[in-house]
């Protein structure tokens, strides 16, 4: 008879927890928008319709698309009726007035759906929504591996061996425990031109703390086991019992962190992209969509609601499926 692998076991647990395959289903789902953006979103995220700023969700209408000249930029305008001969393009536009193009110029006429509406500058909600998820999921990934590689080193050396260097660093993890986060982070973003590249450093930097506090005390645990002292016994060498056995025995409450550490990671971009730190325009970030929309919550509450359901949906999901990792790979849980 075959034994089950811990990973296997881990799953076999997950899938018969609701909660934890809803979260999964959800970082699925937006992970999915995230990698097929050009294909699944209608329009580009910077296209101006600006005879369209500020539609209800649901709205449609119609548009042509043309270039005075093949350098200049593509013109997009919104129109009630086209007429198309064999060398002009006769359109009207929604203030009644007839315009005429050369047939050279003409590219396209397109009905448009705005399934979210769209924002003051006419930009398709929806559209930016879906490339936002890229930039949500970049940081978030990015942030929290950095985040888990500066803790689990400096965890790890911290916990396996009383020295003047394991007692410097978690000194100096408690200093760091001092500083509130996200004025840490407004400090270190603000120092430095806005881009993401700066933002995920930033987050990664400053979240460290709470990986290396948790591998050392798995380290300072799994140290006293018996198949270390057995290792030592052999005369293996200092690095290899600790990168090669202890390491591998904390991974489960390493993955479950760095799991969670991916929803707070989005939500700090998006504090900082709100604040004007992060992305900047015309980059579709949700945090910053938000702050567009602030000054017409009451009249277009649209722009600002959709993104932040997004963020909402994007942390809850990370945040079911790493509670469920965490039931899953603790040996207490299972039968339960």
């Amino acid at each position: 008879m075959q034994t089950k692998g811990i990973w296997q076991i881990a799953w076999q647990s997950m899938r018969s927890n609701a909660a934890a395959m809803g979260g999964l289903f959800m970082v699925a789902l937006v992970m999915l928008l995230g990698a097929f953006a050009p294909v699944i979103a209608p329009m580009h995220p910077a296209t101006q319709v600006l005879d369209f700023r500020n539609v209800p969700p649901g709205f449609h209408g119609k548009v042509i698309r043309f270039k005075y000249a093949p350098a200049l930029p593509e013109q997009i305008e919104a129109v009630t009726s086209v007429k198309k001969t064999d060398l002009h393009i006769e359109f009207v536009n929604l203030a009644g007035k007839a315009r005429t193009i050369a047939r050279s110029q003409y590219i396209s006429e397109d009905n448009v759906y705005y399934l979210l509406g769209t924002d003051h500058f006419g930009r398709d909600i929806f559209s930016r929504i879906v490339y936002g998820a890229r930039i949500s999921l970049i940081v978030g990934f990015s942030a929290s591996t950095i985040s888990m590689l500066i803790g689990v080193i400096l965890g790890a050396i911290g916990g396996y061996r009383e020295s003047f260097a394991s007692k410097l660093i978690m000194r100096f993890t408690d200093v760091m425990f001092g500083f509130p986060a996200l004025l840490f982070l407004i400090g270190i973003t603000a120092a430095f031109d806005p881009s993401l590249t700066v933002v995920f450093l930033a987050i990664g930097f400053v979240s460290w703390p709470g990986m290396c506090r948790l591998m050392r005390g798995q380290v300072l645990k799994v140290r006293e086991e018996l198949f270390v002292s057995a290792a030592k016994t052999l005369g293996f060498q200092s690095q290899r019992i600790l990168w090669r056995h202890i390491l591998p025995n904390c991974l489960a409450p390493i993955l479950v962190t760095y799991t969670l550490g991916i929803a707070g990671a989005i939500m700090a971009e998006a504090s900082l992209s709100f604040l004007g730190l992060g992305a900047q325009p015309p980059t579709p970030s949700w945090g910053a969509m938000i702050n567009n929309g602030k000054d017409f919550i009451r009249t277009a509450p649209w722009i600002s609601l959709s993104p932040g359901i997004a963020i909402a949906i994007t942390v809850l999901g990370f945040n079911l499926l790493g509670d469920g990792l965490r039931d899953a790979l603790d040996p207490k849980m299972q039968g339960k």
